[in-house]
């Protein structure tokens, strides 16, 4: 394709993901990212399917391996912190998988591969867009205007520039819950298995051990969709600490940890559903355009399979857009699959009531017994494989065939 200077928003991951496929096959890459630097906080984040299949291409296996997090599998406890049920991360049933990274780990190891090729500016964003015929020609927050052959927008779910580009915004389902994530101290009761813990009135914690000494710890409950939008840091701490007081498991402990942290995440928990994921010289990846949400755990995948396959399409198509096309239609049935959530979920694992709770526990309970996880084991349903979830073709391979 004879589109080569192209500008990607966002460095999370399927930016830079995105950047080194591209410079891969030709093309004359610019990053540019909002935050003044790498945004390195986040929580554990898992690299299997195709997004391990990427990362063993791009040859930063070896670097995931290196940062695992240690955890050794997902524990399910009561608000007594008394044993339900514990399953490995050799279990299909556990959270927990064998490239465990933590999100500011992974994002560090695609900057790291890609800063000597490709152009980063940090501190700057997209305020205007204006497509003419040879391009598109795009203004910054910092007055700068620059044209580019195409714009590709890597941001997250709120994405400011896909509000400019395109004409057609997406849907958000809600999934009736909203979800905090922060760093904690370690404490005696840490260990190096996660821990899940039910609480009444449709809460849920998560502590999580990482590989720098401390705990990540996510909270997500049940609320209604606009009940906490356009809180300011402190008053989002407020509602925090009253929703979980006095609910027992490590509840006072977190509500000191949220007081003092310096790292929160507080938002709702929705899904994105965009209608185009292109319009003329502009297309977008990840969150942006197809948020799963992390109950669906793809989201990594999405990111790595959806900056791949429009990397190679631009690669390997006559045109711009024949490669957009192409990257769409390859990617809209793995994103519809990965949206697809098992009924009822989530309301099923966020009981309200005490019954509720503990039906939900008794179930657990069972599933993780001897005897349930003997039989699940003899029919193979222990043993984690990697699945072909979606087509990742040789782009390399495919182009030599057509110059042939």
């Amino acid at each position: 394709m004879k589109n080569k200077k192209i500008l990607i928003s966002g460095a999370s991951i399927a930016g830079p993901t995105l950047a080194y496929w591209l410079n891969r096959y030709g093309f004359n890459v610019t990053i540019i990212e909002r935050a003044p630097e790498l945004r390195l906080g986040g929580q554990n984040i898992d690299v299997k399917g195709p997004a391990e299949k990427i990362a063993i291409q791009m040859g930063i296996e070896k670097k995931i391996r290196e940062k695992n997090t240690t955890e050794m599998g997902q524990r399910f406890v009561t608000k007594q912190n008394k044993l339900i049920a514990e399953f490995s991360k050799e279990s299909a049933l556990s959270m927990t998988q064998e490239l465990e990274i933590l999100r500011g780990d992974l994002v560090q190891i695609l900057y790291d591969s890609t800063i000597a090729d490709v152009n980063y500016i940090f501190g700057d964003y997209i305020t205007n867009l204006k497509e003419h015929e040879s391009g598109i020609a795009v203004t910054f927050s910092s007055g700068k205007n620059t044209s580019f052959d195409l714009l590709l927008i890597a941001e997250g779910i709120g994405s400011s520039t896909r509000k400019i580009a395109f004409r057609k915004q997406p849907t958000f389902k809600f999934l009736g819950l909203y979800t905090a994530y922060l760093t904690i101290a370690k404490a005696p009761s840490d260990s190096q298995w996660s821990r899940w813990c039910n609480a009444e009135k449709g809460i849920v914690y998560l502590l999580r051990p990482d590989n720098y000494g401390s705990t990540r710890a996510s909270i997500t409950f049940t609320a209604l969709e606009h009940e906490y939008t356009g809180l300011s840091i402190e008053e989002q701490k407020n509602v925090l600490v009253k929703r979980i007081s006095g609910s027992g498991f490590e509840s006072e402990r977190l509500v000191e940890e949220i007081q003092k942290s310096k790292d929160l995440y507080f938002d709702r928990i929705s899904q994105v559903n965009s209608p185009e994921w292109s319009e003329g010289r502009v297309a977008m990846i990840g969150d942006a355009a197809y948020c799963a949400t992390p109950i669906a755990g793809k989201g990594t995948d999405l990111a790595m399979a959806g900056a791949y396959i429009l990397a190679g399409e631009l690669f390997t198509s006559d045109n711009y857009q024949q490669a957009f096309e192409n990257y769409e239609n390859k990617m809209r049935p793995y994103v519809s699959k990965c949206q697809k959530l098992p009924p009822g979920i989530p309301k099923i694992v966020y009981p309200q009531s005490k019954l509720g709770l503990r039906i939900l526990n008794t179930v657990i309970s069972i599933v993780g017994s001897k005897p349930t996880k003997w039989i699940m084991g003899f029919f193979g349903a222990d043993r984690k494989k990697i699945k072909t979830e979606i087509e990742l073709p040789d782009y390399t391979l495919m182009r030599q065939v057509v110059s042939n």
